[in-house]
Formats: C-alpha cells, structure tokens, sequence
C-alpha cells in the first residue's frame, strides 16, 4: 500500500509571516458589476419608456399653442409665439366648456357614489361572516371579467324604461353600477388588513357598527379610498362607450363624446389647433390628479403588503 507523505513545513524565516490560506478569496466585485450591469439595464429600459410616454403629451401641449399652418409645415418645432386664441376657440365655439361641465358633474357624482357604497360592501365582505358572504364576494369579482359590451343592448332599455336615458344622474347610476366590481374587490383586501382591535375598542365604547365604520375605520382606510378614486376617476372621465349609447342630447354630452365631435367636425373645417387644444383641456384634469395624489396612490398599492 502506497501512503502519501506530507511534506514537513519550511521553517520561516525571521521576521516573514506564513499564511494559512494560499488560495485567494474572491471579493465582491463580481458580484457589484453584475449588479451595476442589470442597474444600468434597467434603468435604460425605464428611460426609454419615460420618453415614449412623455413625448406624444408634450408634443399634443406643443402643437396646442401653434397655428394650424406651422403644425403642418414645422410639426416638430416650437411654436414661433402662443396662440392663447386655440384654447378660447375650443372651449367656446367647440363647446367644450359645456362638455367639461357635464364630465365633472357626471364623475364627480359617480366617484362619491362609488366610494361610499363600494367601501361599505367592502367592509361588511371583510368583517362579517354570514351565510352568502363568498358567494357575494365572488359575485362582484366575476363581474369584473364581465365584457360591458355584451351589456349594452339590456342597459339601454333598462335605462330608457326607466326614465333615466339622456340624464346627467342616469349616467351617473350606470357609471356607479360599472365601478362598484373592482372597488368592492380592491377594498376588500384592504380591509382585512386593517387592525380589528381598533373596531373592537371602539364597540367597547359603546359606538354603532356605523359610527364605528364612518369615524374609526374608513378614516384609517385613506390611502385605499384615494387608491381605488383615482383608478376610478381615470376610468370614468375616459368613457366613451356608456355615454355614446345612453347620452345621445347633445346638451349632456361628456367630454370624450365633444372630443370626438370635435374631430369629426375639424376634419372638414382644417382648424386642428382648436382640436389639440381640447385634446390637452380633456388630458390635464387626469394628468393633475395623478400628480398630486401620486404618494397615496403608492402607499395604498403597497399597504396590504406590508402589513
């Protein structure tokens, strides 16, 4: 049998230390370049959707202020100065101070609707147990996979037979109606992360189930609320097709329809600085709100994670 002999350790000389370890140990620079590579990846990907989004919205801004003769011979430059004149032209001759009007009476009176009784189906779903209560819940979540085109037809001869059709509160019913499914779906899940020792201190007090919902439980509910308004808000001030078919009196028409009337109608005239400048009217109401609420909006997406 052979054995293998270990070659006895050289004496060290005065002075010099002997490592223990003679293969050396990678640091982590393999790892920080390969993390600075999918950085750089990534951030290149971002930025070149920044500017896809971006630019068609400054370009619409641009071409609102120029006149219709330099938007077809300079489409991608500057305006020479600001013609303020599209704006009043639109808003007034095109009618779009009217439109406007209607939209914010419409979706404003849809999105409060919604978020009242959305929240509160959304709590009894999340607090209470009851016979019927999956059943319930599943029932709005399946009416979110329901096509609302297929609905059309039916919706209109509810609508009509009920008095409702060419009315500014029928739209606002049908536009409650289309948004309650993912409000109800979305709070839900909101509130079953809520603390219930708040709701059960509160019920010790001596508070009522709805005192306890109004002053206890839908104030820490904000940043849900502001959430699911502002998907809402975007969904309804960017209908079309429930206000085509159940708004046919040109005195209620929304927004979206003037839009499209606008288009129509500027297509034989020419004067499509009149029609960018309502395009851009109907597109900063939806662009502000995004802005100013955009941290709510985060913290309600990200709440029930992190709790």
């Amino acid at each position: 049998m052979k054995t293998t002999e270990t070659p006895a350790p050289l004496p060290a000389e005065s002075g010099a230390t002997v490592s223990k370890i003679d293969v050396p140990v990678p640091g982590p620079a393999g790892k920080k370049k390969e993390g600075g590579v999918l950085n750089v990846f990534s951030h290149g990907v971002l930025i070149i959707w920044a500017i896809m989004v971006v630019t068609p919205l400054l370009w619409a801004v641009m071409t609102s202020f120029k006149s219709d003769s330099s938007i077809f011979s300079s489409p991608w430059s500057l305006p020479d100065h600001l013609h303020f004149d599209n704006w009043a032209r639109a808003w007034t001759d095109a009618n779009m101070g009217d439109y406007f009007l209607n939209t914010v009476l419409v979706v404003g009176g849809s999105l409060i609707g919604t978020l009242v009784l959305g929240s509160m189906a959304a709590y009894v779903l999340a607090r209470f147990d009851f016979p019927g209560n999956r059943f319930i819940y599943y029932l709005f979540v399946g009416g979110m996979s329901f096509p609302i085109m297929l609905a059309l037809v039916p919706l209109f001869y509810v609508v009509n037979n009920m008095g409702l059709l060419n009315t500014i509160h029928g739209l606002i019913l049908v536009y409650i109606a289309y948004s309650l499914p993912f409000t109800v779906f979305f709070l839900t899940a909101f509130f079953r992360t809520l603390p219930t020792s708040v709701a059960e201190a509160a019920f010790v007090d001596g508070a009522s189930h709805t005192r306890t919902f109004f002053q206890v439980m839908l104030p820490m509910a904000k940043p849900g609320l502001i959430s699911v308004g502002i998907f809402n808000f975007l969904g309804q001030w960017n209908q079309y097709m429930l206000p085509t078919v159940l708004n046919t009196d040109p005195d209620k028409k929304v927004l979206t329809q003037g839009l499209v009337q606008l288009a129509v109608s500027q297509g034989y005239k020419g004067d499509w600085s009149g029609l960018f400048a309502g395009l851009v009217m109907a597109m900063l109401p939806v662009l502000g709100a995004y802005i100013v609420f955009q941290r709510q909006v985060v913290q309600g997406l990200t709440a029930g994670a992190l709790k």
